[in-house]
């Protein structure tokens, strides 16, 4: 099963589930609008990537302002759209934003 955190409706979320869903593989669509992500799931992203890797610093909200890591993080639990999406997971393989080659590798260890 491949899980795919991001916000429906926006094009990077319906690329990923298209690739998907184009080469018949079962998805999990997990809308942040409608329900968070979990902490230990973000923890697992942030584990693998850095926070600073999921993070899109070049959005409007955060663009300027200095905030620690924690500071960080709870922004962007309150606001998924801050994260780099969408955010993908297939068992222990991770990938974030739009990364085709991640999704071939995840797709053949299935």
């Amino acid at each position: 099963m491949i899980q795919i955190f991001g916000i429906k409706g926006s094009q990077p979320t319906r690329a990923a589930e298209r690739f998907f869903k184009e080469r018949r593989a079962a998805v999990q669509l997990v809308d942040l609008n409608k329900k968070p992500m979990a902490p230990g799931e973000i923890r697992r992203f942030i584990d693998r990537f850095t926070l600073a890797a999921l993070v899109d610093r070049d959005h409007p909200s955060i663009k300027y302002l200095k905030l620690s890591d924690s500071e960080l993080l709870a922004k962007v639990e309150r606001d998924p759209k801050l994260l780099h999406l969408p955010l993908v997971r297939a068992a222990n393989r991770l990938s974030i934003g739009h990364d085709e080659a991640s999704w071939k590798t995840m797709l053949a260890a299935m």
